[in-house]
């Protein structure tokens, strides 16, 4: 009697396992149709039963049942968030340097160079209905003029409330008399790899593109296209064009501004980055402060990355965090006793995994508010509360504009303070006197000079004030040899003019 009742319960299984390709077809014509909803239960019910024991993807996934399910669409958020996209057009005038310049015999006959346009495209969010926008810095970088079009077709002249060549991002500003549609930023620290996420933008000029793909990793690093090194990679496809475009999760928050591709051809090979929502809604929030400049919080510290023989120096179980080089006494850091050969771990929780981990969390928090530093200092853990205080200006420096016919003219140049440093992006702890502006049509522009070099020395006299230099470049002299400190690299020139 029991092998009878073992035979009939395998034929039934054997029975119900060979017809459930039919079963699920039946349920999707099913679903398109009024039926027995105990039969459609008790069908649904046999086939999970019959799959379950073979399924490896998990209770909470299977296979779509009904047209409703198969017709899944990312269209709805598209809607919700595609106009708040706008495209971004920045225009300049190139000077052109004839071979015939200053030739009256040729220029009577060739004529003067004459300036030519040159324009860049790129995309950008609108992120305020005051019509606040985020964008790249490279996407405006030396315009002119910039010119905004937003979705429904209008077009506005803009103006540039901040920019920052150091983090890739400019905030534009346009003005109308109704609200524009904006698209919320949400909090890019909860994204994690394999997210789904939408890159919107205007490649190659064609028009507002979207394209759909996961998050592939997190806290990039070393990509070369700015000072920061803290970046979303993604492989939604993100073309030329798409610079400052919007990356989109799927609540409908803005989790990053596209900035950049990694591409041999030029086109997309699926690996893209974006600039993290936390930093561009700091960013964003300084710009509508109406600060000039974007100002990070100020501890009076230094650091440099933990190298495998570092690691290995303190006690380390592997390369992490960043290590305190240098430590000024009166600072906020010094106060709270954070010490040179210490190394931070985390911030506030979040891990402090690189000196471009630190630059990034330190850039996302608060001026005027406190953060929990964990560190580990002669081999062990603590932690300790340090004020994030704002950049001393130090004393006022007088800015000079120099002139006279030397490699110099048309720089303007102060002293170092660790407020202009930060400005600047550099140490801010080095001293000296650096260049703050150049005018581009200048001979300090045709030498190569750029904001943030520090003169050291010049036809042998050390440069330690902004007068001194301007005292020295009046000198009567064709020949000038000067030391210039750049990016932490001395660079010394010897040179007719």
């Amino acid at each position: 009697m029991r092998a009878k009742r073992l035979s009939l319960v395998l034929l039934c299984a054997f029975m119900v396992f060979a017809a459930a390709p039919a079963v699920r077809q039946a349920l999707a014509e099913d679903a398109a149709k009024p039926a027995d909803p105990g039969l459609s239960d008790v069908l649904t019910d046999l086939l999970h039963g019959v799959e379950g024991e073979n399924s490896t993807s998990g209770p909470d996934k299977r296979v779509p049942f009904g047209r409703e399910e198969v017709q899944l669409s990312f269209a709805p958020l598209v809607k919700q968030t595609a106009p708040a996209v706008v495209n971004v057009y920045a225009s300049q005038t190139a000077k052109v340097t004839s071979p015939f310049e200053g030739d009256p015999f040729f220029e009577e006959f060739f004529g003067r160079a004459q300036p030519r346009a040159q324009s860049s495209l790129g995309s950008g969010v609108l992120v305020d209905p005051s019509g606040v926008i985020v964008t790249n810095f490279h996407v405006i970088k030396d315009a002119d003029e910039v010119k905004v079009a937003t979705a429904d077709g209008r077009e506005f002249t803009s103006k540039v409330m901040l920019k920052d060549e150091t983090l890739d991002l400019a905030v534009l500003k346009i003005e109308s008399d109704k609200p524009f549609p904006v698209i919320a930023i949400g909090d890019s620290d909860a994204l994690e790899v394999g997210d789904l996420v939408l890159a919107i933008g205007n490649p190659f000029g064609v028009g507002q593109t979207t394209t759909s793909g996961i998050v592939s990793a997190l806290a990039r690093s070393h990509i070369g296209v700015s000072d920061s090194g803290y970046f979303i990679q993604t492989d939604a496809a993100i073309n030329p064009g798409n610079s400052g475009g919007a990356l989109i999760n799927m609540g409908g928050q803005l989790v990053g501004i596209n900035t950049a591709i990694y591409s041999r051809s030029g086109g997309s090979i699926g690996i893209g980055f974006a600039i993290p929502a936390n930093m561009v809604r700091a960013f964003a929030d300084a710009a509508k402060a109406g600060l000039d400049f974007f100002e990070r919080p100020y501890i009076g510290a230094e650091f440099e990355a933990v190298t495998p023989q570092i690691a290995e120096s303190l006690g380390m179980e592997k390369p992490t965090g960043a290590l305190v080089s240098s430590v000024e006494a009166t600072g906020p850091a010094g106060k709270a006793g954070l010490k040179a050969g210490d190394v931070v771990l985390q911030i506030n929780g979040k891990p402090v995994e690189s000196i471009e981990a630190l630059d990034y969390r330190m850039a996302t928090l608060s001026i005027g508010t406190k953060a929990n530093f964990a560190i580990l200092t002669k081999g062990k853990q603590a932690a300790m509360d340090i004020a994030l205080e704002r950049a001393p200006e130090g004393a006022k420096a007088s800015e000079v504009t120099l002139h006279g016919r030397s490699p110099f003219s048309g720089a303007k140049v102060a002293e170092l303070s660790p407020r202009l440093a930060q400005k600047l992006g550099l140490r801010t702890d080095l001293k000296g006197v650096t260049v703050i502006d150049i005018n581009r049509d200048s001979p300090a522009a045709d030498f190569g000079f750029q904001p943030g070099d520090i003169v050291r020395e010049v036809n042998g006299t050390t440069i330690d004030t902004a007068a001194t230099l301007a005292q020295v470049a009046q000198q009567d002299t064709r020949w000038w040899r000067f030391t210039v400190e750049r990016g932490g690299q001395i660079l010394r020139q010897v040179l007719r003019y």
